[in-house]
């Protein structure tokens, strides 16, 4: 049962997405006691509030000593909140924090915020640390490389936003543009090493999330001259192509 609390990511009493958790975990470590090693909330449950999930929704991580093992990833609501069950072999989830990917900005928050219900090895703070010193070591040009992964998704994302709003397919435009608004704040993201609590955040702190195709397509311009800048050009020859 959780305790009371108020800090940030502290459990509460009065707080239905706690209780729920909690009674999530109970279940999974009766039914597989041999396949858990830990069990943690991550997003806005993890951060103490309710920004970016509302204050109905539960991301509950579960980590188990193989791949494959535990319940099975799944999504239902629980009285009234909604849960997310991410399962993962603990191997592979510390493989993914010390790699540096095209989707870091929107990665990184859990492996370094997620709050334990259930850990009683310690992995949570092995896979923080883990991250941490992963980006202590990592160097400029992996971000570029990164970034510049991220930014050809968001070129094709806009320029098929375009071509819809040519075709008067207003609701497909529409989609493929709130894409490239992600990915050019991913872009954003990894050229200035900053992660985000989730997609919302992302847009929103980066000025995006009302920018119309036009600012778009002028931040992705402005992008691609810096990674040129940056010595990781976006246009290059088939040669490159094949050597990449």
């Amino acid at each position: 049962m959780p305790a009371a609390g108020g800090g940030p990511g502290e459990p509460r009493w009065d707080d239905p997405r706690w209780l729920v958790a909690e009674r999530a975990t109970e279940a999974i470590r009766r039914r597989f006691p041999a396949e858990v090693l830990a069990v943690a909330v991550h997003g806005p449950l993890a951060h103490g509030d309710d920004d970016g999930g509302g204050d109905g929704e539960v991301g509950l991580l579960v980590a188990t000593y193989r791949s494959g093992g535990g319940p099975l990833p799944a999504t239902r609501r629980v009285d009234g909140v909604l849960v997310d069950l991410t399962v993962t072999g603990a191997d592979d989830y510390l493989r993914q924090a010390r790699t540096v990917t095209a989707l870091w900005p929107l990665t990184a928050d859990r492996y370094v915020t997620t709050r334990p219900l259930y850990d009683p090895s310690g992995w949570l703070p092995t896979l923080r640390d883990a991250h941490l010193a992963q980006l202590a070591r990592s160097r400029p040009a992996e971000f570029t490389t990164a970034a510049r992964q991220a930014w050809y998704r968001g070129c094709a994302a806009h320029a098929r936003a375009a071509r819809l709003a040519e075709w008067y397919e207003t609701d497909q435009a529409l989609l493929m543009l709130g894409e490239a608004r992600l990915v050019a704040a991913t872009v954003t993201g990894l050229l200035t090493r900053t992660y985000f609590r989730d997609p919302g955040d992302a847009v929103r702190r980066t000025g995006l999330a009302g920018a119309d195709m036009t600012e778009v397509g002028a931040v992705l311009a402005r992008q691609a001259d810096e990674l040129a800048a940056r010595g990781r050009p976006v246009d290059g020859t088939v040669e490159d192509l094949l050597d990449a």
